[in-house]
């Protein structure tokens, strides 16, 4: 059997995008696993176009990160909380939640955990480089929100530009140097392979 490649692409004509019942916005699913219509864990990239109650989602832990302004959520149980651009904010995605845009329409980046699956959402500025090391059974998916960056596993070179998408996979044990300019999503991952 070959062994994985460090860095693999995300083809983005796989991101499939759905219309909201309520007709508030969009969900593009970024990738979603071990299967896609039965996932444990889902990354995708939602446009908010209003505000609106969020979907009730038992079970499911979730992580939001507003790309473009403010969100207000008004949980009913644990009172308001106003989420920062580029702020993460974990919630049981079982309770009530209201959202508030106090910026206008926007987009935010989400990370749904079920059914035991374990992963962090991240995003940061990227000025210069920044280092990935490897750490056994985790991997990351790598999405470039705005600007460029160069994935460097060694043998390996991947450039991601805005809306672009990679898997870095630990079991090569390589430490993957990214180097560019922008903002950068990195949603680190204790799972199968999609």
């Amino acid at each position: 059997m070959m062994p994985m490649p460090v860095l693999q692409p995300v083809d983005s004509t796989s991101f499939r995008a759905q219309a909201w019942a309520n007709g508030g916005g969009t969900t593009t699913e970024l990738a979603a696993g071990p299967d896609r219509d039965h996932w444990d864990w889902r990354i995708s990239l939602a446009q908010v176009d209003g505000d609106g109650p969020f979907s009730s989602l038992p079970g499911v832990r979730r992580q939001i990160a507003p790309l473009d302004g403010r969100l207000q959520l008004q949980f009913a149980d644990a009172g308001t909380r106003i989420v920062h651009r580029l702020e993460v904010l974990t919630f049981d995605g079982g309770q009530p939640v209201d959202c508030h845009l106090l910026d206008g329409p926007g987009r935010d980046l989400n990370l749904m955990l079920r059914n035991g699956a374990e992963g962090t959402l991240v995003l940061r500025p990227l000025v210069g480089s920044m280092v990935l090391l490897p750490q056994a059974g985790w991997r990351w998916f790598a999405y470039m929100i705005g600007g460029h960056c160069q994935l460097d596993a060694g043998a390996q070179l991947l450039s991601l530009a805005t809306g672009e998408a990679a898997w870095v996979e630990p079991e090569a044990g390589r430490r993957v140097l990214v180097e560019g300019g922008g903002e950068l999503a990195l949603v680190k991952l204790a799972a199968t392979v999609p």
